[in-house]
């Protein structure tokens, strides 16, 4: 088992984006950590052929789930993608393959070399991703969006209240988040399986997996907390990134204190494979919208 790996879940649409992501790891891994790529068994033999399978390390998301007790594959498989996705990426430390990973969404790019102790403290313990989002939360208030504060104490509050924590509402991303093992069994042993659940079932509750990792890590100290800011640029909203990008802040400057920056796929559909989705109307409607900064 290594100490620690990196890995991504993706499938067939992201093709292009995670092409990217590879390039940019190849470029700057600069300790040679192990990279885990997982698609769903339909996608496998195209990711075969499009990505170079001599040190990427290809599996399948069936592979996963399979390992996972008490889950209704059937129940996975009918949910949304967004959701079962989520599933996938926190069981991923059932295959024994890493005590940590950096769980790795296709959209993300690295843009300076990177080592393990850009994730894991002096002990080997990761580093957690942890803060209030009073920048993303500051933004939004500025741009007079009350759903995107609205929906971050919603969903804080949700997870938050199943620990029975009081206290402040933190945000445990955004991805790409470093995980332990120990920190998803203790969620396992001490939470899920008294009540008779899997963690499909807590996310079809509440959909948010980084939450469930990072409230279990306060309620059951599994491993010691090094909190860390984001590690990579993470640019939520169009307008966040036009904003930098008059101002100056280029990738030059946001290598001094990210790994990486991810931009959202939503933006990017020029990049889905292999070639955007809907017909003229959508499409003109999501370049609208991004030109007005809504997406």
């Amino acid at each position: 088992m290594s100490n620690l790996v990196l890995y991504c879940k993706s499938y067939r649409t992201d093709l292009r984006r995670v092409q990217r992501l590879v390039e940019s790891v190849e470029r700057f891994n600069s300790d040679k950590i192990p990279f885990f790529l997982s698609v769903p068994e339909a996608d496998f033999k195209l990711f075969k052929n499009s990505i170079d399978t001599s040190w990427v390390q290809l599996i399948t998301d069936e592979e996963i789930l399979k390992a996972v007790p008490r889950i209704n594959l059937d129940q996975v498989r009918g949910m949304h993608g967004a959701i079962s996705q989520q599933i996938i990426k926190s069981e991923f430390w059932r295959l024994k393959l890493a005590e940590t990973y950096v769980c790795l969404d296709s959209d993300a790019i690295y843009i300076r070399p990177f080592f393990e102790n850009d994730f894991l403290a002096a002990n080997g313990f990761p580093y957690t991703v942890i803060d209030e989002a009073h920048d993303l939360l500051e933004d939004a208030i500025a741009r007079k969006s009350r759903r995107v504060v609205d929906d971050f104490f919603r969903e804080s509050t949700t997870v938050r209240l199943h620990f029975g924590r009081r206290g402040r509402d933190y945000s445990f991303g955004p991805f790409p988040v470093v995980w332990h093992a120990k920190v998803w069994e203790s969620l396992d042993k001490n939470y899920l399986i008294p009540r008779s659940m899997s963690l499909a079932d807590a996310i079809r509750q509440a959909p948010i997996e980084s939450r469930w990792y990072g409230e279990a890590l306060l309620a059951y100290n599994a491993i010691p907390l090094y909190p860390c800011q984001s590690i990579f640029k993470v640019y939520h909203y169009a307008w966040q990134y036009d904003r930098d990008r008059k101002i100056g802040v280029d990738v030059e400057k946001l290598a001094e204190l990210y790994c990486g920056v991810i931009y959202q796929s939503a933006w990017e559909r020029e990049m889905d494979w292999p070639s955007e989705g809907g017909g003229k109307l959508s499409k003109l409607g999501r370049a609208l919208r991004r030109r007005l900064g809504r997406i």
